[in-house]
């Protein structure tokens, strides 16, 4: 199959043996907005962190937040190639890209992504959590505690941890932004432990805009639906990524460049009374 923008499935054999996977084996390879994401200087000026920057949603969010204006520190576990790859589009945005690689379930990665940017930028004003691990599983016997405690480690914990060592530098008008999921209101049986966190995340993202309201600094988060992303094929069983997205009205999958404008739009400064929100983008699927 070609890529398209709008690829629908059936998709082609392609799983990954290693998570979270690989963006360059991927057909149709996703759209990041590479060749369509045109900014308008809506972030000039600001410094943003955005976890899981190296592909998938945050390469995305990178990209446009780069044409947009903005500097960007992107976190990112071992994918270095990914990296590389976003950090290329964003400096020929003509805007800084700092990479970072490391595990964001450690409490002293977390504080070091905080003071890299501080030390590189000087300023933080976004701070996107996105980065997000999950596996599928078909009974309860097949989740082990460590599993449980990683898929906890990984989406919620370390959200905390950044949040709490970035909140000190963030000034009146910051935007925090987390990625939850409409598994949080619909959640998937095999992805119990995934759907888990995005519920907590949506929960956390409710609290923290209401503890930071008085600070000036506000919190949303973004509920994807099915988004092809290396996630997809690295942590999917082969029939669920052949028809990965036609669950949803719209019967394909979301590709990354198209949750961009999203992220933008609660960055910037015209978003000043959006806090404690949720914004789906499903392809079509309610939630709640």
């Amino acid at each position: 199959m070609t890529g398209t923008r709008h690829a629908a499935p059936p998709f082609p054999p392609q799983q990954q043996d290693e998570v979270p996977g690989r963006t360059a084996p991927m057909n149709p390879q996703p759209d990041h907005g590479e060749e369509s994401y045109v900014g308008h200087n809506r972030l000039s000026g600001k410094a943003a962190i955005i976890t899981g920057g190296d592909s998938g949603i945050g390469r995305a969010v990178a990209i446009a937040f780069a044409r947009e204006g903005a500097d960007v520190l992107i976190s990112y576990l071992n994918e270095h190639d990914d990296a590389q790859e976003t950090q290329r589009w964003v400096e020929k945005a003509g805007r800084r890209a700092v990479l970072m690689s490391g595990d964001i379930t450690d409490t002293p990665q977390c504080n070091a992504l905080v003071e890299c940017a501080m030390r590189e930028f000087g300023r933080i004003d976004i701070v996107v959590n996105n980065a997000a691990y999950q596996m599928t599983y078909d009974s309860l016997d097949e989740i082990t505690d460590e599993e449980w405690d990683r898929t906890f480690d990984t989406n919620i914990g370390a959200m905390f941890k950044i949040v709490r060592a970035a909140v000190r530098h963030l000034k009146p008008g910051s935007s925090i932004i987390n990625t939850t999921s409409i598994n949080a209101d619909k959640p998937n049986p095999g992805l119990l432990a995934y759907a888990t966190t995005k519920g907590a995340i949506q929960n956390f993202t409710g609290g923290l805009a209401q503890f930071l309201a008085k600070r000036g600094i506000r919190v949303n988060c973004v509920a994807p639906g099915p988004i092809w992303t290396p996630l997809i094929p690295s942590t999917m069983p082969k029939e669920k990524v052949e028809n990965f997205g036609k669950q949803v009205p719209m019967e394909r999958p979301g590709q990354p460049v198209e949750l961009a404008p999203v992220y933008v739009m609660l960055a910037t400064d015209e978003a000043s009374y959006v806090s404690g929100a949720t914004i789906a983008v499903t392809g079509g699927a309610p939630i709640l």
